[in-house]
C-alpha cells in the first residue's frame, strides 16, 4: 500500500476509536501483530500475537473501565509503511476515577494490515490509575 493508503486506513482505524469501536482496530490487527508498550509499568513490554495482544492486554485492561476507552487522534503523520498516530485516550474506571491519557503510537503497516504498534504513554498515570495485569499481580 502507499503511504496514503496506510494513513487513510489508519484515520477510519482512529475514527472508529473515537467512537470508542474497537471493531476495525481488531480487525485490521495481522495475526502476527506485535504490541510493544514502552516503559517500566506493569503492562509494558511485548505483546506478540493478535491473540496474546486480546487476551493479555487489552481484555485485562477493558475489565477495568466502565465502558470501552475513546482514542482521539490529534495528529497522524505517515511515511511509506509507518503511521504516527498522536492521541489522547478516555475513560472512566470501574472505581470511578478518570483515566485521560496522552498516547504517540508508532504503527507498521504491510499489506493494509497492521503488523507492530509500538506505544509511548504517560506512563505515572498509569501506574497511578491502572491495576497490574492479573499475569503479573503477586
Amino acid at each position: 500500500m502507499t503511504t496514503s493508503e496506510n494513513k487513510i486506513l489508519v484515520q477510519n482505524i482512529m475514527a472508529a476509536r473515537s467512537r470508542r469501536d474497537n471493531a476495525p482496530f481488531i480487525a485490521a490487527m495481522a495475526d502476527d501483530f506485535v504490541w510493544r508498550i514502552i516503559g517500566s509499568t506493569a503492562w509494558s513490554g511485548e505483546y506478540v500475537g493478535k491473540a496474546d495482544v486480546r487476551e493479555r492486554l487489552l481484555k485485562p485492561l477493558y475489565e477495568q473501565f466502565t465502558a470501552p476507552s475513546s482514542i482521539t487522534p490529534t495528529r497522524i503523520l505517515a511515511d511509506g509503511d509507518h503511521v504516527v498516530v498522536e492521541c489522547h485516550g478516555d475513560a472512566t474506571t470501574v472505581s470511578g476515577e478518570h483515566y485521560a491519557n496522552t498516547y504517540c503510537f508508532v504503527i507498521r503497516m504491510a499489506e493494509g494490515q497492521m503488523r507492530e504498534l509500538t506505544e509511548y504513554m504517560d506512563t505515572a498515570l498509569v501506574e497511578r490509575v491502572l491495576k497490574p495485569p492479573p499475569w503479573r499481580r503477586a
